[in-house]
């Protein structure tokens, strides 16, 4: 018994490590590091004249390569870039493919080591919860943004997004207190106000 399960266990194992190779965590180098880091960021202008353009953002042309090598070299420098997170997430909804053509790493596991390595960088976890809702991932997301509101309590966006979330899963209660924090702070769209008025749900 034991031996017929090791060539399996070993077929496991071997197939796990290989899973973690292909979204290896970030390791710091120069030029690169933090987003959010003003030290770090002195480093940007380099990666972002060659590769993060203008044009590349608005996913029209690459600068280098093809967009996506672009976009991914970007985030290998810089793993928690916003924008850069950003566009790879709409270059993979517009081409209907979770690793963009040229990139070296999918989406998630962009994703993924951008939160491995700035976990309490929530603007990363509100970029993850809108991408996996735009896949229909609606509980996925709910995670993700949930730890958004937490991480940044003062962000009105992030509650904004998460009362959408509430209320898509028609959880109403959830979906007025997300809006009357996230309009306490400030937040310019009714969206969220409207369709929970439309829903017979909203409460001065």
């Amino acid at each position: 018994m034991v031996n017929r399960l090791l060539p399996i266990f070993l077929l496991l194992t071997c197939g796990m490590a290989h899973a973690a190779d292909d979204c290896p965590a970030y390791v710091k180098h120069h030029p690169g590091g933090d987003y959010t880091n003003a030290d770090d960021r002195q480093g940007l202008t380099v990666v972002e004249s060659f590769h993060f353009t203008p044009s590349v953002e608005q996913l029209v042309r690459g600068a280098s390569g093809s967009l996506g090598a672009d976009i991914s070299y970007t985030l290998e420098h810089f793993p928690n870039h916003h924008r850069a997170l950003s566009a790879i997430s709409r270059l993979a909804l517009r081409d209907k493919n979770r690793k963009p053509h040229g990139a070296r790493y999918t989406v998630d596991c962009f994703f993924d080591r951008a939160t491995r390595y700035r976990p309490e960088d929530g603007r990363v976890r509100t970029l993850y919860g809108s991408y996996l809702l735009a896949l229909g991932q609606a509980d996925a997301a709910l995670s993700q943004l949930e730890e958004a509101a937490r991480l940044e309590p003062d962000n009105p966006t992030s509650h904004y997004n998460l009362g959408l979330l509430y209320l898509k899963k028609k959880d109403y209660d959830r979906a007025r207190a997300s809006a009357h924090k996230a309009y306490a702070m400030g937040f310019p769209l009714p969206g969220l106000k409207n369709k929970l008025t439309a829903a017979g749900e909203w409460r001065d």
